[in-house]
Order: C-alpha cells, then structure tokens, then sequence
C-alpha cells in the first residue's frame, strides 16, 4: 500500500511538471504569435507608407508638363515607370523585406528624376522667356531702324554694310533627336544607334545662291565633340573648327528644310548633348538633347 502512494505521488509530481512546461511553452507560443503579429503589423504599415509615397509622387509626376515634345515624352516614360512599381508593391508581401528595401531605393530614384525635370523645365521656360524678350527687344529695334532708315539717307559704305550682313544665311527649328535600331526616338543612352540634327535655312534674297554646306558639332556630356570615320574640318570667319558631320544642299533664297544624320559613334552615355549647326558663313544656332 505504502509503495502505491509513492508511485501515485511520483505520477502527480510528473503530471505536475508536464502541465507547468506546458504553460511554459504555452506562454511562450503566445510571446512569439504576438511578436509576429507586431511585425507584421510594422511591415505593413511600412508597405502602406511606401504605397502612398508613391502615389504622391505619382500625382506629382502627373502635374509636371512642359512645352517641349522631348521633355513630355520623357515624362510619359517616368510615369510610367512609377505606375508599375505601385503595382509591383501592392503585389509584393509585406513581409518580403528585400523586395521592399528595393522598392525604396527605385522611389528614391524616380523622386530624383523628378527634381532633374523640374529644373530642366524651369531652365528651359526661363532661357524661353529671355528670347522672347529679346525677340520682341529686337522686333522694336528692327523697326526703329528701319523708321530711321526711311527718314535719313546712308552712305554709299552704310549701304553696302547692310547689303553684307542682311546676305548671310540664318538657320531656325534647330532639333537633336537619337534614334534606335528599329528608327524609332529614343532617350535610352544604350539604346541610340545614331542621331540627327533637323533644320530649316530661312528665306534671304539677298544670300548667294547656289550649293550650300551646313556642318553639325554635336557635343556630349563631357563637352567632347563627337566624330565617326574621316574627321572634317571647315572655317568659320577664320576659325577652323571640327566638323561631326556635314550636308551639302542647293539654297535657291528660299526656306530649304534638311537633317544631318551621325552614325558610327560606339557609345552613349547618360546625360545632356549640344548640337552647333553652321555654315562656313556663321553659326546657325544650337540645340540641347537628354539622354538617360
């Protein structure tokens, strides 16, 4: 009878110690349920923070316009780029960390693009302004000149000044563009296989007529003036300068519309190219394109 107590007793003491570890681990079950859940909880609200970052700067991108087709189709291409990453988030789970500290740096990236745009587009709207002003600056002055012109009598010299200068060729819409493989704009640095300069020789009856050169300087980031195959030269006003490409067309004083292309350059890379167009008269004017 005694030696039945004592193995009742030793059975009570296990029974104890088996339910004090299972309130143990039960405790412990509920410490670490609850401390996933929080987690859980954290990341998700981290997953809707980035959500509405990127909406935000997707309404920003969406407010951003300029006048210029090259600009706007850039900023086609951004929003873009933000609308499928809100959808590759919402897609995401919130508890797939990598994917979400990705996802941070790519909104980091696009909100840097964005404040590039905006600064281009200010650079742009206010080099606009200056030349509106000063083309309407010299509207008036044009039309002083000629008042006056009408109301004194020149000289044989002043006369033949005027002839000079109103004789040289001026150029107008002066455009950089790259191009793919498919012939198609582009403004993917890797993707460019040539570039072409479009411009137009404004109207002059008083230019001489006949065959006519227009030379381009295209200029990359680096201010490196770009060249394939044999390297041209041409003079302008004594200067002699290097040419990247060069046209030949037949000016009659009339408006001639013509595009250089430039083929042959092995690599683009990221950032702003400047195009000079001339003749061997003077310089037509310049142009700007971005590359990314």
């Amino acid at each position: 009878m005694e030696e039945q107590n004592t193995q009742e007793q030793k059975l009570r003491k296990i029974m104890f110690s088996l339910i004090a570890l299972a309130v143990v681990l039960a405790g412990v079950l509920a410490y670490v349920w609850f401390e996933r859940t929080s987690l859980v909880n954290d990341l998700n609200l981290e997953k809707e923070d980035l959500t509405a970052q990127m909406i935000a700067l997707q309404n920003d991108y969406a407010t951003l316009s300029s006048d210029y087709d090259t600009i706007n189709s850039q900023l086609d291409s951004s929003r873009e780029e933000v609308s499928q990453l809100i959808e590759r988030i919402k897609k995401t789970e919130a508890t797939n960390r990598a994917k979400m500290r990705q996802y941070e740096k790519e909104l980091g990236t696009l909100r840097s693009i964005m404040r590039n745009y905006i600064v281009q587009i200010d650079s742009l709207n206010t080099l606009n302004r200056k030349l509106t002003a000063d083309a309407a600056a010299a509207r008036k002055e044009a039309a002083e000149s000629r008042r006056v012109s009408q109301e004194l009598s020149k000289t044989v010299e002043n006369l033949s000044g005027q002839v000079a200068t109103g004789s040289v060729i001026k150029g107008r819409a002066i455009r950089l563009d790259a191009y793919n493989s498919s012939n198609k704009i582009t403004d993917r640095s890797s993707r460019v296989v040539r570039l072409m300069t479009t411009l137009s020789l404004v109207e002059n009856d008083l230019a001489p007529k006949g065959p006519i050169r227009v030379y381009i300087r295209v200029k990359d980031p680096n201010g490196i003036i770009l060249t394939a195959g044999d390297q041209q030269t041409f003079t302008v006003n004594g200067e002699p300068l290097i040419a990247s490409a060069s046209r030949e067309v037949d000016y009659q004083g009339k408006d001639v519309e013509l595009s250089i292309y430039l083929n042959g350059i092995p690599e683009y890379v990221k950032g702003i190219y400047t195009v000079e167009a001339y003749t061997e008269q003077s310089l037509l004017g310049t142009a700007e394109l971005m590359l990314r």
